[in-house]
């Protein structure tokens, strides 16, 4: 009996040697300290200047029906899903943003309040004549190039088939924000 009392205090020794080896040879393997790094940007405040256009749908027929569409896209350009546009201009809205050159920048319209008898939505937005791109949420994202951009927002309006004789303006901000 006292052998393998013996026999079983010599394995737990072996062991627990074994173990403080283990424990030491990984400890003294480990970087102490480890360098982290650390990133920073400094950027200029973003400036969006006042429109420099606004968003026209121009004048439309007080017949407009209920669903029917006219959309300005951000080039200028618009389409109507019936003959609803009867006169006046039609373009898109106009701003000028100001950031640091090379940084990733979102462009967000948001807070949208429509006229009566109509509702905004389907917002595009380009940026210095690009490629229309959705500046709902979340947000339109793309790089600054640096000096004055040109942001222009379309958009399109639904009629809600109640429209009486009047001038309905709504609108809407532009929000602008580094990434």
């Amino acid at each position: 009996m006292w052998k393998s009392k013996f026999l079983l205090m010599s394995v737990a020794a072996v062991l627990g040697s074994a173990l403080i080896g283990l424990m030491l040879s990984n400890s003294s393997n480990a970087t102490n300290p480890e360098s982290v790094v650390v990133q920073v940007a400094f950027v200029a405040p973003i400036s969006v200047s006042a429109e420099t256009s606004p968003l026209e749908f121009g004048s439309l027929d007080v017949a407009m029906l209920l669903n029917d569409t006219v959309t300005v896209n951000p080039d200028g350009t618009s389409a109507e899903s019936a003959a609803n546009i009867v006169g006046g201009t039609q373009d898109s809205a106009s701003l000028d943003v100001i950031a640091t050159p090379g940084r990733p920048i979102n462009i967000l319209v948001d807070n949208v309040t429509a006229g009566a008898h109509y509702t905004l939505g389907t917002w595009l937005c380009d940026y210095n004549a690009g490629a229309a791109n959705a500046c709902f949420t979340p947000g339109w994202s793309t790089t600054s190039i640096g000096g004055t951009i040109v942001v222009r927002v379309g958009a399109t309006l639904t009629g809600l088939g109640t429209a009486v004789a009047g001038d309905f303006d709504g609108s809407f901000d532009l929000t602008v924000a580094y990434e």
